[in-house]
């Protein structure tokens, strides 16, 4: 039995993000020979579970997020070290600050998966641009395999430090759910994501403000104040409708399926798993333009750089469209599925 530690994540049960959503998944789908021991943030979970899901997990009184991920994925790692994992797998680069005396007090491998550059982000001060920067150095430097999450990510390890990364995505069935949807004959085009500025939400609401088309965009607006903002200029628009976070996968289901157009306006990151997890619908698909967008889609969605070439889009959209979803339908199927990713993974483990 090869025991791995996974670091860097809120923790299972999946609550927050792509990466919680990931280790759910590889826990779920894990091989007989795999024993999971996920690190997990007290301060999102009010009951605290020993096992889930044949994983064991271990509770840091510390949040995952912000600035306090540093700590937290430090002292998950000091942990860690007691804990003599075959394998540690470390999602984004937050603690990597601390991999280089890690590494000497641990005979475990160490497998990195560096995230979406998150240096680049524009919600970070240039401070902690410059650390994020620095401890993305360190993850590569000090990780026996790094793992990047899209091509061109890929690419960028490879001029910036010399090194081949595993490219490793995420899976998207998970989102497939089997139950009965009522059709609806009234049409929209649905967003998730996240409320913050590197995910073109503006452009998109601008865009539909002026346009007859229904949108229906999901996300955490109350989260900050540029979201609110957002949320009090555009719910005057009879066919803009703001819905708060929804985490039920069936009620996703629901959404996703009578959509008929998806709308997705991420420009940082790498592959990001609300993406991926929407193409598996068949649905088309309007993306912002990217490397990393364009990688995810094989170039079959449409792709839009700002408010007047999305309304140029959204007027266009018709019947033709349809097989622009089959085929993202087909990538999803051979590229994204979770049995997939998780052989790739485990791979690495060895």
């Amino acid at each position: 039995m090869k025991k791995v530690c996974v670091i860097g994540t809120v923790g299972i049960p999946a609550c927050y993000g792509g990466f919680e959503s990931l280790v759910e998944n590889l826990v779920d789908n894990s091989s007989d020979s795999i024993r999971y021991n996920v690190f997990c943030s007290s301060k999102s979970y009010s009951e605290k579970l020993g096992d889930y899901k044949g994983a064991k997990l271990h509770y840091i009184s510390l949040k995952a997020n912000g600035i306090q991920s540093v700590p937290y994925d430090i002292w998950s790692l000091i942990k860690c070290i007691k804990l003599r994992p075959d394998v540690v797998l470390i999602l984004g680069v937050s603690g990597c600050i601390f991999l280089p005396i890690f590494s000497k007090l641990s005979r475990c491998k160490i497998v990195t998966n560096i995230d979406g550059l998150e240096w680049k982000r524009d919600k970070w001060s240039k401070l902690a641009k410059r650390f994020l920067k620095f401890s993305e150095s360190l993850a590569v430097k000090y990780s026996d395999s790094v793992i990047t999450d899209n091509k061109a990510i890929g690419d960028y390890v490879l001029e910036e430090y010399g090194v081949s990364s595993a490219v490793i995505a995420y899976g998207g069935d998970h989102a497939l759910r089997d139950i009965e949807v009522n059709d609806s004959d009234r049409e929209y085009a649905l967003s998730i994501c996240r409320i913050e500025p590197e995910n073109n939400i503006e452009m998109i609401l601008k865009a539909f403000s002026k346009s007859r088309y229904d949108l229906k965009f999901v996300g955490n607006w109350d989260a900050n104040e540029y979201g609110k903002r957002l949320k009090q200029k555009y719910s005057k628009y009879k066919n803009i409708e703001i819905i708060d976070p929804i985490y039920n996968l069936d009620t996703l289901f629901s959404l996703r399926k009578r959509s008929s157009i998806y709308i997705h306006g991420h420009s940082a990151g790498g592959t990001n798993p609300s993406l991926v997890e929407m193409m598996h619908f068949g649905v088309p698909i309007i993306a912002y333009d990217c490397n990393f967008n364009r990688y995810t889609t094989h170039n079959y969605a449409k792709f839009f750089s700002d408010s007047e070439e999305l309304i140029e889009h959204i007027s266009m959209c018709n019947d033709s469209w349809k097989e622009f979803g089959r085929q993202l339908s087909y990538v999803a199927q051979q590229q994204y599925s979770w049995k997939r990713i998780n052989e790739q993974y485990e791979s690495l483990y060895s």
